[in-house]
């Protein structure tokens, strides 16, 4: 009959379409140690041949796919501890612990993950926020020093034309470095202090005070008579960061050579030019 040999042959299809898939369930049911190429790949590792051992279990990998999670974990400890590249060893740990969640490694595998996380962050430019703060601060910095260099510059001129050795004035709440061959600049320190009261030695400055221009204040002795009626018309000034001398009389005067009217308006304060001002100390501005 002719359609006997058709159902024989249907009959033998599906045999041979069961004993495949019998021996592809076989094949995935095997465990993933007893497989050749994952102890050829153990036998390449002991013998430090790391790169060789490396492509055994990807080849592994390549043919189990998501039964292999012990070469994934061997891929993780080669990447890591070897070749070092914690990235990639943190993909292959992880992908160890989504097969094996609850293995008696997993603790052990999370270690290795955070080892390489550390590992990772050697490699990265180091806190990155406090160096944007600390380049900042420089920024500042520099331009404080640009500043004070600039006021160097104009003393350092008028002392050439001038030929008297006037002293630097003292900026308040900043500290640069002395220049050559100028008197170091004196700054005020941050916290308010009263001044300590002048020797009697030093009561009188060896400085002479230049000569007076018009509509100035003459320098006055702590002695002398008119120094009361001064004093009670003079202004009041209360220092702040960054006030000298000079700058006060560039302020209040628009001459910055008159700095010593208002230092004698302030003898009892300022024993000496080089007596540093302090933030807070009210100043008379004759």
């Amino acid at each position: 009959m002719p359609a006997r040999p058709k159902i024989l042959a249907l009959l033998a299809l599906a045999a041979g379409l069961g004993a495949a898939g019998c021996g592809r369930e076989n094949y995935a049911l095997s465990a993933e140690t007893d497989e050749s190429t994952y102890r050829e790949g153990q036998q390449l590792n002991r013998q430090g041949r790391t790169q060789e051992a490396l492509a055994a279990y990807l080849k592994v990998i390549a043919l189990r796919g998501d039964q292999a999670p012990e070469s994934h974990l061997e891929v993780g400890l080669i990447y890591l501890e070897h070749i070092r590249d914690p990235i990639a060893a943190i993909y292959y740990f992880r992908r160890y612990l989504e097969l094996e969640p609850n293995s008696r490694q997993a603790v052990y595998v999370r270690g290795l993950i955070d080892t390489a996380k550390r590992d990772f962050a050697r490699t990265l430019p180091g806190q990155p926020l406090e160096n944007q703060a600390v380049r900042l601060n420089q920024a500042d910095d520099f331009e404080r020093l640009q500043r004070e260099n600039e006021d160097l510059r104009a003393e350092i001129a008028a002392l050439q034309a001038g030929g008297a050795a006037a002293p630097a004035p003292h900026v308040a709440g900043d500290e640069p470095a002395p220049a050559q061959n100028i008197p170091a600049p004196m700054f005020v320190s941050p916290v308010s202090q009263a001044p300590a009261p002048a020797p009697a030695a030093e009561a009188r400055s060896p400085i002479t005070p230049a000569p007076m221009e018009a509509g100035s204040a003459a320098p006055l002795d702590d002695a002398s008579p008119a120094a009361a009626p001064q004093a009670a018309s003079a202004r009041s000034h209360p220092v702040v960061r960054g006030d000298t001398l000079y700058s006060l009389a560039q302020r209040y005067y628009g001459n910055r050579s008159k700095w010593r009217d208002i230092y004698a308006a302030n003898r009892d304060k300022l024993p000496s030019p080089e007596t540093p001002l302090k933030i807070g100390m009210d100043l008379r501005i004759p």
